[in-house]
C-alpha cells in the first residue's frame, strides 16, 4: 500500500515531466509577452488547483482503482465511462507514453556525450527497451513503481529549483530584452493568454494519477485529497519559479525560440559540462512520468474491465504479484504502437498531439467536474466521508476553466483542428462501444 507521501510523488512525478522543458517556448511564443505568459502559467495553474480540489472531493468517496472511471460511470452510465477510458488509453497516455520515451532516450544519449539526434530502428528499438523495463517494473509491483517514482521526483523537483536559482542570482543574456512577440498580434491579448494556456496545461496535467490508483492507497479518506492538492500546489510554485527564471535569462524571444530551454538557461552560467548534466536531468524527469503513465494509468483499463465493459482478460490481477498485470501490459503495447509514429514525427506532430491530448483530456475533466455536482445532488452529505473542499464553487470553476482551456485549444493557428479530430476519436470508441459491450 501506498502511504501519503508516495502518493503526492505520483502526483508531482506524474505533472513534472518533459513538458516544462519544451512547452515555455509555445507559451512565450503564443502569449506574445513576458508578463502575459506569467499570466498563462498562472491561469492554467489555477485551473490545476481547482480540479485538484475537485478530484480531491471524488476521492472521499471515490477512492478504489480506477475511481475517475466509477465516478463518470455512476452520473453518466457506462457509454460516457467507457469513452474516458478508451480515450485515455489507446490515444492520450498511448500517444504520450511513446514520445516520453523517444525524449527520454535523446536527452540520455546527450548526458552520454553524444548529439541525441539518432532515429530510425536505433531509436525504436532503444525507446521500446524503455517502455518495456518500465511496464515490467510496474508489473511486478505497486511499491517497485513507487521507488522509481519518489526518486525521480527528487531529482526533476532540484533540478527545477536549480534553474530558479539561476534566475534569481545569474545575469540576463544580451537578447532578453527583446519582445519576441508572435501570434498574440492575430489573436489579441484574451485570445493569446487562452491560446497559450493549452501547452502550459499539458504541462500541470497529471493531479489526476493520485485518484486512478487511489485502491492502493492506504487511508485514503486522509491521505488521498492531502496528496492531490499537496503535489499540485508543489508543481505551481515550481512551475511560476521555472518560468520566471526562463523569462528573465532569456527573455521572452529567446524562450519562444529555444528548443532546449533548461540547458540554455544553464548554459548562460556553466556553458560546458552543463548541457549535459541538464540532459541527465531531463532524461531522469522524462523517466518519471513515464513510470507514472504505466504506474497509474492501467487501473483505469482494470476497473472497467472488472465492471464487464471491457475484455475479461484484463480484469484480473496477477496471482505472483497482485498487479493488474494484463491491464499494464495492454497500455505498455498501446505505448510501443504509438512510438513508430512519435518516433519519426518533427516538432509540428508534437504539438499537435500535445493540444489533441488536453483538448480531449478537458472534456473529460468538464465533465469530471459535473460529476461531482450531479452525484452529490443525489446522495446525502454524511454519505461523503470526507467534505468536499470549496464545494460547489471549486468544482463549477474548475468546468469554466476547462472550457476555456478547450476554446485556447481551437484558437491555436497550428492545430484548429484538433476539435475535429477529437471529436472522431470518440466517435471510434463509440462504434466500438455499441458493436461489443453495450449489453454488458
Amino acid at each position: 500500500m501506498l502511504g501519503g507521501i508516495d502518493a503526492m510523488c505520483v502526483v508531482v512525478g506524474a505533472i513534472i515531466g518533459v513538458g516544462i522543458f519544451f512547452t515555455p517556448s509555445r507559451v512565450a511564443h503564443l502569449a506574445g509577452g513576458r508578463e502575459l505568459a506569467l499570466v498563462a502559467w498562472g491561469l492554467a495553474g489555477g485551473v490545476a488547483l481547482l480540479g485538484a480540489l475537485t478530484f480531491a472531493g471524488l476521492g472521499g468517496r471515490y477512492n478504489r482503482a480506477g475511481a475517475q472511471y466509477e465516478a463518470l460511470r455512476d452520473a453518466y452510465g457506462g457509454f460516457v465511462a467507457f469513452i474516458f477510458v478508451f480515450c485515455n488509453a489507446t490515444a492520450v497516455q498511448a500517444g504520450a507514453i511513446g514520445i516520453i520515451a523517444v525524449v527520454c532516450v535523446e536527452h540520455m544519449l546527450v548526458a552520454a556525450g553524444g548529439d541525441g539526434a539518432v532515429g530510425g530502428l536505433r531509436m525504436l528499438g532503444l525507446a521500446g527497451l524503455l517502455i518495456g523495463g518500465v511496464t515490467l517494473a510496474n508489473v511486478v509491483g505497486v511499491r517497485c513503481g513507487a521507488g522509481i517514482q519518489n526518486v525521480t521526483v527528487a531529482a526533476k523537483v532540484l533540478t527545477l529549483l536549480a534553474v530558479a536559482a539561476l534566475g534569481a542570482l545569474g545575469e540576463p543574456a544580451p537578447a532578453a530584452a527583446a519582445t519576441g512577440r508572435g501570434e498574440v498580434g492575430s489573436l489579441g491579448i484574451v485570445g493569446g493568454v487562452l491560446a497559450a494556456m493549452v501547452p502550459a496545461f499539458f504541462s500541470y496535467g497529471g493531479w489526476q494519477h493520485a485518484l486512478w490508483i487511489s485502491g492502493e492507497v492506504r487511508d485514503p479518506e486522509k491521505n488521498l485529497a492531502r496528496a492531490i492538492v499537496g503535489g499540485v500546489a508543489v508543481v505551481v510554485a515550481v512551475y511560476l519559479l521555472t518560468n520566471w527564471a526562463y523569462l528573465r535569462l532569456l527573455g521572452v524571444g529567446g524562450v519562444a525560440e529555444s528548443g532546449t530551454l533548461a540547458a540554455d538557461v544553464v548554459a548562460t552560467a556553466w556553458p560546458g559540462e552543463g548541457r549535459r548534466i541538464v540532459a541527465a536531468a531531463v532524461a531522469v524527469s522524462a523517466l518519471g512520468v513515464l513510470n507514472a503513465q504505466l504506474l497509474s494509468g492501467p487501473r483505469l483499463v482494470y476497473a472497467m474491465a472488472r465492471d464487464g465493459r471491457f475484455f475479461s482478460l484484463f480484469a484480473g490481477l496477477s496471482r505472483r504479484f497482485g498487479t493488474p498485470a494484463a491491464a499494464i501490459v495492454f497500455l505498455g503495447v498501446s505505448g510501443l504502437a504509438a512510438l513508430a509514429a512519435a518516433a519519426a514525427a518533427g516538432p509540428d506532430e508534437v504539438g499537435r498531439l500535445l493540444a489533441w491530448a488536453v483538448f480531449v483530456d478537458s472534456i473529460f475533466f468538464a465533465l469530471t467536474g459535473v460529476a461531482l455536482l450531479v452525484l452529490r445532488s443525489r446522495t446525502r452529505e454524511e454519505d461523503w466521508p470526507v467534505g468536499v473542499p470549496a464545494y460547489p464553487l471549486a468544482p463549477l470553476l474548475f468546468v469554466v476553466g476547462t472550457i476555456g482551456v478547450m476554446l485556447g485549444a481551437c484558437m491555436d493557428p497550428r492545430y484548429s483542428s484538433v476539435a475535429y479530430v477529437g471529436a472522431a476519436w470518440i466517435a471510434v470508441g463509440a462504434v466500438l462501444y455499441w458493436a461489443m459491450f453495450r449489453r454488458r
